[in-house]
């Protein structure tokens, strides 16, 4: 098999972690009790698993700025998907194609005429929301908002975190 199709079954999906090289969690306050949370995944990192870790990082931005709870007054994903793959040009050469989240890119060009393209996608998701953060008892009738304590103790072992720098 090809190195570029063996590169996708090498990798992990992002940790639980600050963004390093794009993927992982960023915030950043806005307002006094607002902020801005982001999670990216590489293009290994489902959806769901995005999701998740965006709510465990707004639950934990909520405790560590002295507060109980949150609401997500807005949220945002965003998909990105990539084609890799080869062209089979004539019997006997490949052209790999891709690179790149832009969609088709690059490769191919030699040969007379297209016989066969063989793609492969794959999808990066970020996911994005603004929360305002509240202290007290969070209201029962709010069912917009989140209890932090209860959010971390439910998705803690959802969470993977990043292996200890060695």
């Amino acid at each position: 098999m090809f190195c570029f199709f063996g590169l996708a079954g090498c990798a992990t999906p992002t940790p639980y972690q600050p963004s390093t090289d794009g993927y992982g969690y960023a915030d950043e306050q806005i307002e006094s009790n607002r902020y801005l949370v982001t999670f990216a995944g590489n293009a290994v990192t489902p959806l769901t698993v995005v999701q998740t870790y965006l709510l465990y990082r707004a639950a934990e931005i909520t405790l560590a700025s002295g507060h109980d709870w949150f609401v997500i007054s807005s949220r945002d994903i965003d998909a990105s998907t990539n084609y890799s793959g080869w062209v089979n040009t004539y019997p006997g050469a490949y052209a790999p194609f891709g690179g790149g989240y832009y969609g088709w890119g690059g490769g191919g060009g030699f040969g007379v005429g297209v016989g066969t393209v063989y793609a492969t996608p794959s999808t990066r998701y970020t996911a994005q929301a603004t929360i305002v953060v509240y202290s007290g008892q969070k209201p029962e009738d709010n069912v917009h908002a989140y209890d932090a304590r209860d959010v971390i103790t439910r998705l803690q072992p959802k969470v993977q975190l990043a292996p200890a720098a060695g």
